[in-house]
């Protein structure tokens, strides 16, 4: 791996040009007809492994979906006091999840814990700042401790200020990066390992329609859900390309606004 502390510190070296030194004007013939021959075959290869795909895709347009069953795994919701992630909490819990809730909310969370337990389910709430990598780290271990490994990461904590660039402070403007984007790294970094070493594994990422559309006075905000999406799709390529999709699945969620909180709600209305 790269070191970045030496990044912009070692002396510049310029790249090798990729244009040909040979100094013919031209290819000879024998090397045309070795290009046309390599071009000839690249098609014929493209076209004879497109073929299983193309069956694949139709077979699967016809095959009834097989519904995953998730009945006694664990599930870790963050910003599962309030909201969409307390309602995450309740979908998970009606399936035979076990539910992690994570909050700084401990109001809000022992009552979403105590509505889960009703459903017949183990349920703790963790009180944790998963903007925080040191913390998300503790997390893990006293989840486990609790409920045993995570299977299922529901990244859902984030917070919504109507605040223009302009506004506010440094530091206010960090926090929605650190909460929005930065939480979604260090729960992947710090749980999918043991996903895959178990060979069982689900993240999900709620981002937001922010994701595709500019939208005026949450300029930040929507800088951090474009970059949940950015994240998720590298992510899902990586792991692709490691061999273990399979194993551990992505989903990235982009919901419109949802009616959860009262002030923000009214904070739209005056906008239009």
């Amino acid at each position: 791996m790269q070191s970045l502390h030496n990044i912009g510190q070692t002396p510049y070296q310029k790249a090798l040009s990729g244009k040909p030194t040979s100094s013919r004007a031209g290819a000879s013939l024998v090397e045309t007809l070795r290009f046309v021959a390599s071009v000839v075959l690249d098609v014929v290869t493209f076209f004879v492994l497109l073929v299983p795909l193309v069956v694949q895709f139709f077979a699967g347009l016809t095959r009834k979906a097989t519904k995953k069953n998730i009945s006694g795994w664990t599930a870790l919701v963050t910003g599962g006091a309030n909201g969409l992630g307390r309602d995450i909490c309740l979908q998970l819990a009606q399936t035979g999840c076990h539910i992690a809730v994570v909050d700084l909310d401990d109001v809000n969370g022992a009552q979403t814990v105590a509505d889960v337990r009703k459903l017949g389910v183990k349920a703790h709430f963790f009180k944790a700042d998963v903007s925080s990598f040191e913390a998300v780290s503790n997390l893990k271990r006293e989840v486990s401790s609790k409920l045993g490994p995570v299977d299922i990461l529901v990244n859902n904590a984030g917070v919504l200020p109507l605040m223009s660039l302009r506004e506010g402070t440094p530091d206010d403007l960090k926090k929605v990066i650190e909460i929005n984007l930065l939480s979604h790294l260090w729960t992947l970094r710090v749980f999918t390992d043991d996903m895959i070493q178990r060979k069982r594994g689900h993240i999900v990422a709620i981002a937001s329609i922010a994701s595709y559309l500019p939208i005026e006075r949450i300029i930040t905000y929507a800088a951090s859900k474009y970059g949940v999406r950015g994240l998720m799709g590298s992510f899902a390529s990586e792991l692709h390309n490691e061999g273990v999709d399979d194993i551990v699945k992505t989903t990235t969620v982009y919901p419109c606004f949802i009616k959860t909180r009262l002030e923000l709600m009214d904070a739209l209305k005056k906008m239009g």
